[in-house]
């Protein structure tokens, strides 16, 4: 088995891809300003609103699956006791999410007042989910779950074979066509019945997916060459984009379709047909996940400020995601009118990662941080 790269018991490119995941995640939500809002749910107020955001958020649409492969990759099977597991957890994930929760309940966003906003209902609604406002926070919840399961499954994946795995892997990637059959007409898919959501495939499906194929890396993709990771994962990416990016344009033109205004304008069913394609557990998002994690794979140095900065984003990644929201609508309303789409996007997405990182940093260095950002 080849020997992973370490630097100080870090393992040198998960580094680099929560880096990157942190990033993407604040691109793809810096998208949503150009399809998302204004008078209607689904508001695209041009083609070039409709290429660039489809082409630059359909290409980062690995990030949450990127996050969800980095955690698992050391994590599963568990090393600590369940006790030990979920006391850690406890500390450096669910502390800062419940105080951020509270925070996007009780603080508006920028532009907006106090006055606006719905303290009691905000308070009440935290007992079941997160705010509107702070839709990013579905993230976090769901990586809990995952973690739940984890114990779970750790026995099982210790004795599973390689094979083993491979079918497990073959059935749930089968699992992500779920979300665009039901486009074909048909809603209640293996077993789904109007007193029934707990289809055949519920229970291999989802981000569990994911853990399963993180482990699979480690363990049984050990010493790839460039040459076979390239060959491999270059037609995974590459298809899974086109998956990706085709359907959105599908939707959008052809079943939604443009105006005498030349906008695209739709309801909220629209906007999460058109989105169907991004759904984080979706073939093509699988596909360009796994070609970047076999490639971040390859990354070994570990040298040299650049690291050394990659490393620590890596390190205040977790404050940095549960943050962003507060500073990106502030960035947005600060950029936006005087660039074009893809500038404005890239401009948005790397001032609100910078701000991000700077504030996070300051705020590691205060008793307790940890406690705030994990």
């Amino acid at each position: 088995m080849a020997t992973l790269t370490h630097n100080a018991g870090r393992v040198v490119f998960l580094d680099y891809l929560r880096a990157l995941a942190c990033l993407t995640v604040i691109i793809v939500h810096s998208c949503e300003f150009f399809y998302i809002g204004g008078e209607y749910p689904l508001c695209i107020k041009n083609l070039a609103d409709l290429h660039w955001a489809n082409l630059i958020d359909s290409l980062f649409r690995p990030s949450v699956p990127l996050f969800v492969m980095a955690s698992s990759y050391l994590l599963v099977p568990l090393r600590d006791d369940t006790r030990t597991f979920f006391k850690r957890r406890f500390t450096r994930v669910v502390v800062p999410f419940i105080i951020w929760l509270v925070l996007y309940a009780l603080i508006p966003q920028w532009g907006g007042s106090w006055a606006d906003m719905d303290l009691a209902a905000n308070a009440k609604g935290l007992l079941f989910n997160f705010p509107g406002i702070a839709g990013h926070l579905w993230f976090v919840y769901m990586l809990l779950g995952v973690y739940l399961l984890m114990p779970i499954i750790s026995p099982w994946i210790k004795t599973l074979s390689k094979r083993g795995e491979e079918l497990f892997i073959g059935g749930w990637f089968l699992t992500t066509f779920i979300p665009l059959l039901r486009y074909l007409g048909q809603a209640e898919l293996y077993g789904e019945a109007i007193w029934n959501e707990f289809s055949l495939f519920y229970y291999v499906s989802g981000y569990i997916g994911y853990v399963v194929i993180a482990h699979y890396i480690r363990t049984y993709i050990t010493d790839w060459s460039w040459r076979k990771v390239l060959a491999v994962g270059a037609p995974l990416f590459i298809g899974g984009y086109a998956i990706t990016a085709g359907w959105f344009y599908w939707y959008a033109l052809s079943e939604v379709g443009i105006n005498a205004e030349g906008m695209i304008l739709g309801t909220m069913a629209d906007l999460r047909d058109v989105e169907a394609s991004w759904r984080f557990c979706t073939p093509g998002v699988a596909m360009m996940s796994v070609a970047l994690f076999l490639g971040f794979k390859k990354i070994t140095c570990d040298k040299g400020w650049f690291y050394r900065l990659v490393a620590d984003i890596s390190r205040l990644s977790y404050g940095m995601y549960l943050m962003h929201i507060f500073v990106l609508n502030f960035v947005f309303r600060t950029v936006t009118g005087t660039l074009p789409t893809p500038l404005a996007i890239v401009a948005t997405a790397s001032l609100t990662y910078t701000i991000c990182y700077l504030l996070t940093k300051a705020i590691s260095y205060l008793p307790k941080s940890k406690y705030l950002i994990g």
